[in-house]
């Protein structure tokens, strides 16, 4: 998305709805709703009073959080330019310097898991997130493998994704405990926040909820029940960067450490992440805003590269990065 104010600058940003979204997630419905909603409302406002708008936009799209969210992310974006400083100067102030980023080894047989295990180490990466959910033995096995290929090296989460009821979360907890696992991610279904509970109560793994943190309210439910060691959200999911600030100093707050991240984006939301999570000392080591890893282009002038594992700040107002005017016609609307 690319706002103008009225003395020409512009606010970019980007959100990027995954196939599996369901309606009124799609990316057409969000699209529709952003041209036809919220573009004809928003002409006019003052772009840097982001609370106002926050308001304003909850109310044109109360069901497509997205679709507030990429105005949010883009006014945002178009305030710090009009300072002159960086998104994450906006935010306060970055506290890290650079950033690292987390791998991903999908349910593979053993011996490919820890092959792919080896190559992220190699790039330069110092922690990874196994998938879980094919079978608590095949997943035992595949995780032993990867941890006797990278030895001590590598800090290793699992992620179940809500494959698993709690029962069979614990029986693969305490299968894999001797492995030594930073976190056990999402280890029941969204809503069994007493599941996620009792897993982290008997599995001997911290546990970290995520689909389970979909808004403040939830990330406080989570909070309130004792539930999670661990929270992951994203700026999209949360409604906004100033939204996901405002629960990130909740969940430091609470004592929760938050992974920042979704798994799939382009540059502008990757950065705007990257941003955020230098704002704070309580973002976990190891963003999984790793979109531009899964893509084979970008519509920004200068690709973002990530494939060390690591990056410096970005300098430059806003999110330090311009379009690609040629790149957007390349990929046009629908």
């Amino acid at each position: 998305m690319r706002l103008t104010a009225s003395d020409g600058t512009v606010g970019i940003s980007s959100i990027e709805p995954s196939a599996a979204a369901e309606s009124p997630g799609t990316a057409v419905e969000l699209l529709a709703t952003l041209r036809d909603r919220v573009a004809p409302a928003v002409v006019g406002q003052d772009p840097t009073n982001i609370h106002r708008l926050i308001e304003l936009l909850d109310g044109l799209a109360p069901t497509q959080p997205g679709a507030g969210a990429a105005v949010e992310m883009a006014c945002v974006e178009l305030a710090s330019r009009i300072q002159g400083v960086p998104l994450h100067t906006y935010l306060g102030g970055a506290v890290q310097e650079s950033v690292q980023f987390n791998g991903w080894i999908g349910e593979l047989p053993p011996e490919e898991a820890a092959a792919e295990a080896l190559r992220w180490l190699k790039a330069g990466f110092r922690s990874a997130k196994i998938k879980v959910g094919s079978g608590i033995e095949a997943d035992r096995d595949r995780i032993e493998a990867v941890r006797s290929a990278v030895g001590s090296a590598m800090k290793l989460r699992i992620d179940a994704n809500m494959q698993y009821d709690a029962d069979t979360s614990l029986k693969l907890a305490r299968m894999i405990e001797r492995f030594d696992l930073q976190l056990f991610e999402q280890p029941a279904p969204k809503d069994d926040i007493a599941g996620l509970a009792r897993v982290r109560r008997e599995g001997g793994i911290p546990v970290m909820a995520d689909e389970s943190v979909s808004d403040h309210a939830s990330l406080i439910a989570v909070i309130k029940a004792e539930a999670a060691d661990f929270v992951k959200f994203g700026i999209k999911q949360a409604g906004g960067i100033l939204r996901a600030a405002r629960m990130l100093a909740t969940a430091e707050a609470a004592g929760l450490p938050v992974v920042i991240g979704h798994g799939f984006g382009l540059d502008p939301s990757t950065l705007a992440e990257v941003m955020l999570a230098a704002s704070s000392r309580n973002v976990l080591p190891g963003l999984e805003c790793v979109g531009p890893l899964k893509v084979v282009d970008t519509v920004a002038t200068t690709r973002l590269d990530i494939s060390s594992g690591s990056l410096p700040l970005p300098g430059g107002p806003g999110l330090g990065i311009s379009l690609d005017e040629n790149k957007l016609a390349q990929y046009p609307l629908h």
